[in-house]
């Protein structure tokens, strides 16, 4: 996907991201045109990714968190996240029920994309979401990443092996909102099973 440039949004791609999205051909439009005019070519770099954030967290560093979640949604490899990518992400991130923002957290924590997310995943994560933040956003005294994650990994890690699999963390996240709000940055929780 990251590999393809053009100017114009094809009538394919608006039918697959009709039926792929929560979002409608106009929205999708919409999308596109803003897309266009951040990325003239077609490809939003991880680069200009980091600066967006940068401008959601200025008094925080983004950078790992942003290879984090730039990983997550270059579902190809490339480098580039077109606008296929991009809107896909969005849609999960902000669309999506609870089980697809779920399964795309999952797979951002999963570094390595074995399959299971072990401690020193959760703590990178977890580190880097911390470094994103200023003393100014955040609105409880942290624990630290590895605290943190021993915290999460006796709730969810049912079975004792020291890894969580995707059912580990998506039920556990699901059985508790707390869980949920801190691993997805999701504020609506029952409203979104």
């Amino acid at each position: 996907m990251g590999n393809k440039s053009s100017k114009k949004l094809s009538k394919d791609d608006i039918r697959f991201l009709v039926e792929n999205t929560n979002f409608s051909k106009n929205e999708i439009k919409q999308w596109y045109v803003g897309f266009m005019r951040d990325c003239p070519d077609g490809q939003l770099t991880k680069k200009k990714f980091v600066e967006v954030y940068s401008e959601i967290f200025p008094s925080g560093d983004p950078n790992k968190f942003c290879n984090h979640v730039f990983r997550s949604f270059d579902h190809d490899g490339s480098g580039k996240i077109d606008f296929k990518e991009f809107l896909m992400a969005i849609n999960i991130t902000s669309a999506g029920n609870a089980r697809q923002k779920l399964d795309w957290a999952f797979k951002m924590y999963d570094i390595d994309g074995n399959g299971t997310i072990d401690r020193s995943e959760m703590m990178e994560i977890i580190g880097s979401i911390y470094h994103m933040l200023s003393e100014g956003q955040q609105t409880e005294e942290l624990d630290t990443p590895e605290a943190r994650t021993e915290k999460i990994f006796e709730k969810m890690d049912v079975n004792k092996d020291n890894v969580l699999t995707k059912d580990e963390f998506i039920n556990g996240c699901l059985n508790d909102e707390c869980l949920y709000q801190m691993l997805t940055a999701e504020q609506n929780w029952q409203e979104n099973e």
